[in-house]
Order: C-alpha cells, then structure tokens, then sequence
C-alpha cells in the first residue's frame, strides 16, 4: 500500500460515506493519494474500538517504525499478548498493516479523530 498522508477516523451520520468516497475520488483523479476514511456510528463504539492503549500503540509503532510485534511490545512496555490482540484488531480496522517478513506498521503520517458535538437546537 502506498503511504497515505493521514487516516480520518469520525463519527458520521448515516449517508456521509456517499459525500467521502465522492472527496476521496476527487482527490484520486487530482493524482493525490487518497486520506483513509473510518467512520463509526457514535462515540461510544469509536472509543470502544480505539481504546487509549491502542492509540498510544500507534503512536509508538510510528515512532519506531516497522518491527516485529515482539519489538513493539517491548518498545510500548506492554504484554506481548495483549498487543497482538491490539495489533490484530488495528490491522482489521485498517490502521496497521503487516508485512511479509513479519513487521507491522503505520501507513500514515498521522490520524485525526473527530467527533462532532450535538448542535443546539
């Protein structure tokens, strides 16, 4: 997979997967590399999915760049079980990939969570 320049991870209403595959083809057709777009329905299933240590994990991952989950355990001071699940998880969801030789990585330079607030009525 060729780098993506940022992974948008939001909360989004029903329909607003239309008008992000429209952005992402514009941007395709521009020749830019598309940003990955994960929505979920609320907040509660984001944060449920993208758990604190998880996000800390890529950071860390990013940080260090590609290695073995063994590796990334120990560089995040953590249990190499619970990161394999975490690692496993976060591959699923699009955010890490794993290469041949065993290593994972993160393909983004950055991620951007957003979670809009209820409007007032």
């Amino acid at each position: 997979m060729e780098t993506n320049t940022k992974a948008i991870i939001e909360v989004a209403k029903r329909g607003s997967a239309v008008r992000a595959a429209k952005q992402q083809l514009a941007a395709a057709r521009k020749g830019k590399v598309p940003d990955y777009r994960l929505s979920f329905e609320s907040a509660r299933s984001l944060f449920a999915e993208l758990t604190p240590a998880r996000v800390d994990l890529l950071d860390t991952l990013r940080r260090v760049g590609p290695c073995s989950i063994y590796a990334l355990a120990k560089a995040a001071e953590r249990n190499y079980s619970n990161v394999h699940t975490d690692v496993t998880r976060l591959e699923e969801l699009g955010l890490i990939e794993r290469a041949e030789e065993r290593t994972v990585s993160v393909p983004y330079e950055s991620v951007e969570i957003l979670v809009p607030l209820a409007q007032v009525a």
